[in-house]
């Protein structure tokens, strides 16, 4: 029973990150494969699009921000708004006009560029980008926002002079992709895909490898090739280059690359004038980032069964506080204690000021708050227990992404500290 999407008995969660994210106060849901992102969700999220801005600036992308509603007549101007089927949302208007909610945005962007009269090289190559909600009809929502019907996806848009350009700005994209992933301590996977409805000739997916993972991928152990199946001809089983086998592995799909050529910029008639001053088409690229997806995908990955564990630079917030229990021996002198190192630490590091929790429940035990502390997984956890009525006092700092537990002063909080870095 239960509604599309969740599996076994009425609303049991199928999946790890999504049962995290549910227990963890992260999501709650609304109708199928839609959620709301609850404050600590939209804070993950934040510190995600600042560090995917970041990698996009460094290749000289250029924000902007497209409409979610994209007119029916692009969209069958490009063939694809037949071929996306009961995928895409379709509304129309009062006065008949037809609409659809967009996935992606190749149309609109191509759109945009070709309204850009008298465009030259000079001006090449444009890397156009947003970071916004798309809508997906899916047939069946599953696995919380690993497969959603309304997400956030960061969409890149180039435009280049020629293959060979567009060709570097493809290599140079993909790189950003692996520098975000290996900032995040996220395993990825590149591996060659299909084009599918996006079209182009060229496509690479960035894979995280999960047991949950909805794509199947193969793999050379010695890392020379990796590709999604849905790319093999018959039962390739050995690697192209070294001829060792081949493993299988699932992953969850992250991101996408598409090296476009003109499919596009035919359409549209999106030109530039040439050194020659002649009207040429545009080469393009298109490239995807799940940002909800990611979210969800470290959680998938990095946690334990019962444990949040996020990549530290995104975590909601990097440090929970836990006073001593009322009524101890410790409560007076532990809580200005700790006060007095949150006071320190706002001057020594501001920039993790507005990142700390104060756990302020202190009717409950430490034991029971570190518990909590630790299902919702603050990279750091400092607590003021048993050894803050020694001199110089002592406190307990838990580094949640290692496990380990050290006793630290004051000043030995503030420098383990001094080593966090905030987007």
């Amino acid at each position: 029973g239960g509604e599309a999407g969740w599996d076994g008995r009425a609303g049991e969660p199928t999946c790890r990150s999504q049962k995290l994210m549910l227990q963890g106060g992260l999501i709650h849901p609304s109708s199928p494969g839609c959620y709301y992102y609850m404050p600590p969700a939209v804070r993950a999220m934040e510190k995600l699009i600042r560090v995917t801005d970041e990698e996009m600036r460094a290749v000289g992308g250029q924000k902007l921000n497209m409409p979610c509603l994209s007119s029916a007549e692009l969209w069958r101007a490009s063939g694809r708004w037949d071929r996306m089927g009961p995928e895409l949302f379709r509304l129309a208007d009062r006065h008949g006009k037809g609409y659809c909610l967009g996935p992606t945005h190749e149309e609109a962007v191509t759109e945009l560029v070709a309204a850009q009269s008298n465009l030259s090289y000079k001006q090449l190559p444009l890397r156009l980008y947003q970071i916004t909600r798309k809508f997906r009809d899916e047939p069946k929502p599953r696995f919380g926002l690993l497969r959603s019907r309304e997400f956030y996806m960061k969409d890149m848009y180039t435009f280049d002079a020629s293959e060979e350009a567009a060709r570097q700005t493809y290599d140079l994209v993909c790189d950003a992709y692996r520098s975000l992933f290996d900032r995040l301590g996220l395993p990825f996977i590149k591996v060659r895909a299909a084009t599918g409805s996006i079209g182009g000739t060229v496509s690479h997916e960035f894979q995280l490898p999960a047991g949950v993972g909805e794509d199947r991928l193969v793999v050379c152990p010695d890392g020379h090739f990796a590709a999604n199946v849905e790319t093999l001809n018959g039962e390739q089983t050995s690697c192209p280059t070294c001829g060792e086998k081949l493993t299988q592995t699932r992953g969850i799909e992250v991101g996408h690359t598409f090296y476009l050529g003109t499919k596009y910029s035919s359409v549209s008639n999106a030109i530039f004038y040439s050194p020659e001053n002649k009207p040429q088409l545009a080469e393009m690229g298109c490239y995807g980032l799940g940002i909800t997806r990611i979210l969800a995908a470290s959680i998938e990955v990095l946690s334990t069964e019962d444990s949040i564990r996020w990549p530290s630079l995104i975590a909601p917030y990097q440090l929970c506080f836990i006073p001593p229990k009322r009524g101890s021996k410790e409560e007076e002198e532990g809580a200005a204690l700790l006060e007095r190192v949150y006071d320190d630490l706002a001057e020594a590091l501001p920039h993790l000021a507005g990142d700390s929790v104060l756990d302020d429940r202190t009717q409950l035990t430490i034991g029971k708050r570190l518990k909590d502390a630790n299902k919702l997984g603050y990279p750091y956890v400092v607590i003021a227990g048993k050894r803050v009525c020694e001199d110089p006092p002592v406190f307990e700092v838990w580094h949640q992404n290692t496990g380990q537990v050290l006793f630290l002063t004051k000043e030995g909080v503030i420098e383990l500290l001094s080593k966090v870095q905030v987007p």
